[in-house]
């Protein structure tokens, strides 16, 4: 069985990013080698999972709509209004379908552990099935004061076990725990 992995960046006061989607606030920690060890820690995975509006912040970032934001993982993103046409890689699916059910099924499936790069909704979602395994939580020195919640607006109360944490020279921190 395949682990689903929430890997993201965090401020102290637990939002992933601005209201607005942005990240401006974590631009202070945009390099370093917690980036590199990032970057690096992406080839571990061979399936991505997400929603339409962490998808989307792509375009930001010169990410052409339909193709893959990582070019070497499979690309499932959970939307109801997100159509590609005919412009679409075929590392990209759009499912309309329950979110919870499929990664389940997906978790079942052949391959490395899934990467679940958010957004805070939708891992909100996933969380409350029961379907997340692991956090690598990159808690940045900062406080966004309001924004998404690392949850969304998501309150269950889940133990977690710690695996690992990492104290890097610019005050961030990579902090890993097992769920449940």
């Amino acid at each position: 069985m395949r682990n689903l992995v929430y890997h993201v960046a965090m401020s102290l006061d637990n939002y992933i990013c601005h209201t607005d989607g942005s990240i401006g606030g974590f631009a202070a920690f945009a390099e370093g080698e917690h980036v590199d060890e990032y970057m690096a820690s992406l080839q571990e995975y061979d399936t991505v999972v997400m929603g339409r509006k962490t998808y989307e912040f792509g375009y930001d970032y010169g990410l052409p709509p339909g193709q893959p934001a990582y070019p070497h993982m499979m690309h499932y993103i959970f939307s109801t209004t997100l159509d590609f046409g005919d412009d679409v890689s075929e590392k990209v699916k759009v499912i309309s379908a329950d979110a919870a059910a499929f990664v389940a099924e997906l978790k079942n499936s052949e391959g490395s552990d899934i990467y679940l790069c958010g957004g805070g909704d939708f891992a909100g979602q996933l969380l409350d099935a029961g379907l997340i395994d692991q956090l690598r939580i990159k808690l940045y020195p900062v406080i966004l004061g309001d924004g998404i919640r690392l949850f969304g607006a998501n309150h269950k109360a889940v133990d977690l076990k710690t695996v690992a944490k990492k104290f890097y020279d610019n005050g961030a921190m990579l902090l890993t725990y097992d769920v449940g």
